[in-house]
């Protein structure tokens, strides 16, 4: 940290705050086994439900897997790089209206400063500092005017990736007894308590680590997943 007295700095190296910084990755995870686990179990249940062989529903249940974690993927991947755009445009935006119209922007800034309840006073010096730095002055500007982060220029390849593997890992889930039950009745089953544990152990852990309550988190995710597979289930036996 540049500029920061030496007492201050001192005091920054002894004070290590535990934060959890990887909310983007988690995100990403939640979101690909979210699909993977409900998505194929619905299917699976469905095609059971409509009397399919267990051959017959881990073959259907891989292809979606395969379609499903390249969607993701590439979803995420393309959401991923319209926010990088997006902070390109404004990032540009700001420059320009830094340069055209300081006076505008300074008066932005001292109204930032002031809506935390600084005085006058207080904040004329910073105002003052930041025009004398443009490059802290943008930044200033896209944190506190825009709220927006500077993105990682991995963030999209990464995002992509991250959602399609959990998506992939959550999918096979639910098909692991069809590979070895031959009959899809009975596969079924097994595909629903397995899938039923999974939902709970990744509901847990998803409230755990976005600091939810871990236990209502787990009983929501695996109610999700039941009512989604219990539907397709019915509906498929509707029309069977």
């Amino acid at each position: 940290m540049a500029n920061i007295e030496p007492e201050k700095q001192t005091l920054l190296n002894q004070h290590r705050e535990k934060h959890f910084t990887a909310g983007e990755i988690v995100r990403d995870v939640i979101i690909g086994v979210s699909d993977g686990l409900t998505v194929p179990f619905a299917l699976a249940a469905g095609l059971s439900g409509a009397n399919a062989t267990s051959s017959i529903v881990l073959t259907a249940g891989i292809a979606e897997v395969a379609a499903g974690a390249i969607s993701m993927g590439l979803g995420g991947y393309l959401a991923a790089k319209s926010e990088a755009d997006h902070y390109a445009r404004e990032l540009k935006r700001e420059q320009e209206e830094i340069i055209t119209v300081p006076d505008a922007e300074a008066a932005e800034v001292a109204g930032i400063l002031a809506d935390y309840g600084i005085e006058p006073h207080e904040y004329g010096p910073v105002v003052n500092a930041l025009r004398k730095k443009p490059q802290a002055w943008l930044e200033f500007m896209m944190k506190f005017e825009l709220g927006l982060e500077k993105p990682d220029p991995r963030r999209a390849l990464h995002s992509a990736l991250t959602i399609a593997i959990a998506y992939v890992l959550g999918g096979m889930v639910p098909l692991i007894p069809y590979m070895f039950i031959p009959r899809a009745t009975d596969a079924v089953l097994a595909s629903v308590a397995v899938t039923l544990v999974a939902l709970l152990i990744f509901g847990y852990a998803k409230g755990y680590f976005t600091g939810n309550k871990p236990v209502k988190s787990a009983l929501q995710t695996a109610f999700i997943g039941a009512i989604a597979s219990a539907a397709a289930f019915g509906m498929a036996k509707a029309v069977a």
